[in-house]
């Protein structure tokens, strides 16, 4: 039986059938001769950029090998794998498609940290992006992004981009901060079957120096006389809108009708 050393040596010399085989050898040393032999070319690369186990050592391997990621497919390939390590996934996500970006920021084995490089990198893009892309992007890209589209108030990004599953609370509570959002959104937003009845949400419209006096009137019965006290702090509201805060409040505190309670008709 050969030892690692025969098979190494055989690794370099290897033609391309015994190299499709040879891309499942459990030696790291075994891959790294593999990686230097004329004949193994892309469609071994990729066979062996399939396996889960693949070290971060045998990636950063490949990615040394610039000529290796002239492939798209390649590229993507190691930026996916598992054990990308992260200088090599940090330099090549400025090369993925817009999609795979976004694929990438919703992967579920993807750690933390370089989600959020690729969520930069389509926050980045998205000022040169048509407005179809947009949409797409309102409509199937992380919460995060989903949020900056909503702020910029389109009428086809508003259709789509409250309904994006990955919008959280959160998210729509920092779009709603911004005090140059357009009414169009507040009122969207306000009207929207889900984000409407989330609490939170109704303070931050109310509190929005650009909500429509009527969305907001809709909202103050929904309030609790605490938040409603606070709201009416001198700063924060405009007065126009604090008069009908106050009365809000006056009318809760109103004793109970004195009014007698009618009898009951007498049966004949």
């Amino acid at each position: 039986m050969d030892d690692s050393n025969t098979i190494r040596e055989r690794a370099l010399t290897a033609s391309a059938e015994e190299l499709s085989a040879m891309v499942h050898h459990p030696d790291g040393e075994v891959l790294r001769a593999i990686l230097q032999n004329p004949a193994f070319n892309e469609a071994h690369l990729l066979l062996l950029l399939e396996r889960k186990d693949l070290s971060g050592e045998i990636l950063e391997e490949v990615a040394r090998r610039r000529f290796l990621l002239k492939n798209y497919r390649i590229k993507r390939a190691i930026v996916f794998h598992s054990q990308v390590p992260r200088l090599v996934c940090l330099r090549l996500l400025r090369d993925l498609y817009l999609m795979d970006l976004v694929q990438f920021t919703l992967s579920v084995s993807a750690k933390a940290e370089l989600k959020i490089k690729a969520e930069e990198q389509l926050l980045a893009r998205l000022p040169q992006l048509p407005l179809g892309q947009k949409v797409t992007l309102a409509r199937r890209g992380p919460g995060r992004l989903a949020a900056t589209l909503l702020a910029e108030g389109h009428p086809r990004i508003l259709e789509v981009v409250l309904d994006n599953p990955y919008l959280n609370e959160g998210h729509l509570l920092k779009a709603l901060s911004h005090e140059k959002l357009p009414e169009a959104v507040i009122v969207a937003v306000a009207r929207h079957r889900r984000w409407s009845v989330f609490y939170n949400v109704r303070i931050a419209i109310v509190r929005h120096p650009r909500s429509p006096l009527a969305v907001v009137l809709g909202f103050l019965p929904h309030i609790t006389l605490g938040d409603l006290r606070e709201l009416v702090a001198p700063g924060l509201l405009a007065d126009s809108l604090r008069n009908y805060l106050q009365a809000e409040i006056a009318r809760r505190l109103a004793p109970p009708s004195s009014k007698p309670i009618p009898e009951s008709p007498s049966q004949t």
